[in-house]
C-alpha cells in the first residue's frame, strides 16, 4: 500500500506534460490546417496575377533588350529618346495630368455633396452605385456613345446646326484629336474620383468641426485648417491614381482616334501590329517598359499617401 501510495504522484507527473504536449500539437496542427485552408483560399488570386501581371510585364522586359534575333541589345531602349516617341510620352503626360486635374476637381466637389446626404439614403446609393458603373464605362462603347452624340453626325451635332446654324466642326474634328481625348477621358476619371475620395470625406469627423465652431472659427477656418490638411494626401492619391487610369488607357483612345498614334499606348499598338513597318515587336515592348516605369512611379507615391492619409484618419 505504502509502496502503490508513493508512486501516484509520480505517474500523475509524467501523465500531465503528456497530456499537455498531445493539446499542444493538437493546436499547432489546428493552426496548420487553418493556415493551409487560408492560403489555398489566396491560390485563384495567386494564379491571377502570375498568368496577367506577373508573366506580361516579364515579357515585356525580357523583349524590351532583344533584338529580331532574340539577341541582347540597347537598342530598343535607346529608341525611346526619338522624337516621335519623346512627343508621345509628353502627350500622354499632358493629357492624363489635365484629366487628372480635372476629374479631382469636379468629382472632389461631388464627393462632398454625395457626403453630405443621409449615409443610408437613396440619393447616395443612387449616386455611388452611377459612379461605380461609370468609373468603368470605357472603350469601344464610351467611344461610340461619344460619337453618337458629338459626332460629325451626332444628334448634338445636327441639333446645333439646324437649329443654330453653328458647326462644331467647323475647325476641324476635335472628337477625333487630343481635345477629344480630354473630354473623353475627364467624363470616366470624375466618378472614378467620386468612388476613391468618398470613403475620405466619410472619414471626416463631426466633433472636428464642432470643436472649431465652438472655438469661434469660420467654415473656411475649419477646411483650411482641420479637412483640408487632413484631405490633401488622400486628395493627391486620388489625384495620381487618377492620373495612372489615364496614362494606361487604350481601348477609348483606338477606338476615337481613326489616324496617327500621339499617344503611347497607340504607339505601341502601331509597333506591334503595324502592316507598313514590321519587325517592331521589341520597340513596342520597350515603350511598354517605359509605362510600366511610370505607372510603378506613380502607384509607388500613391501608396506612400495613402499611408499618411490612414494614419490622419485611423
Amino acid at each position: 500500500m505504502t509502496s502503490d501510495a508513493a508512486s501516484a504522484p509520480a505517474l500523475r507527473d509524467r501523465a500531465v506534460p503528456a497530456a499537455v504536449g498531445t493539446s499542444s500539437g493538437g493546436r499547432r496542427g489546428r493552426r496548420l490546417a487553418a493556415t493551409a485552408a487560408s492560403l489555398l483560399g489566396v491560390v485563384p488570386f495567386g494564379l491571377l496575377v502570375t498568368f496577367f501581371l506577373v508573366i506580361p510585364t516579364l515579357v515585356v522586359v525580357i523583349g524590351s533588350f532583344l533584338d529580331a534575333g532574340n539577341r541582347f541589345t540597347f537598342a530598343n531602349v535607346r529608341g525611346l529618346t526619338e522624337d516621335v516617341v519623346v512627343q508621345a510620352y509628353a502627350r500622354s503626360v499632358w493629357i492624363s495630368a489635365v484629366t487628372a486635374v480635372l476629374g479631382a476637381a469636379f468629382g472632389a466637389l461631388l464627393a462632398h455633396a454625395v457626403s453630405t446626404a443621409a449615409p443610408g439614403g437613396v440619393l447616395r446609393r443612387v449616386v455611388t452605385a452611377a459612379c461605380g458603373v461609370l468609373a468603368q464605362f470605357g472603350g469601344v462603347t464610351l467611344a461610340f456613345a461619344f460619337l453618337a452624340t458629338f459626332g460629325f453626325t451626332g444628334f448634338v451635332t445636327v441639333w446645333l446646326q439646324h437649329t443654330f446654324g453653328v458647326d462644331p466642326y467647323g475647325a476641324g474634328g476635335w472628337l477625333t484629336d487630343t481635345p477629344g481625348l480630354l473630354l473623353v477621358y475627364t467624363y470616366f476619371q470624375i466618378p472614378l474620383m467620386v468612388v476613391v475620395f468618398l470613403p475620405a470625406l466619410d472619414g471626416l469627423r463631426p466633433q472636428w468641426r464642432e470643436a472649431t465652431e465652438s472655438l469661434g472659427g469660420s467654415t473656411w477656418a475649419y477646411w483650411r485648417h482641420v479637412a483640408g490638411p487632413v484631405l490633401l494626401p488622400s486628395f493627391l492619391g486620388s489625384m495620381l491614381l487618377l492620373f495612372a487610369n489615364a496614362f494606361s488607357a487604350y481601348a477609348t483612345a483606338k477606338a476615337l482616334i481613326s489616324q496617327g498614334s500621339p499617344i503611347v499606348p497607340l504607339k505601341i499598338d502601331a509597333a506591334i501590329s503595324g502592316e507598313v513597318i514590321t519587325g517592331q515587336d521589341n520597340i513596342g515592348k520597350a515603350m511598354a517598359l517605359g509605362m510600366v516605369v511610370v505607372v510603378a512611379i506613380v502607384l509607388w507615391l500613391y501608396a506612400r499617401l495613402q499611408r499618411r492619409t490612414s494614419a490622419w484618419l485611423s
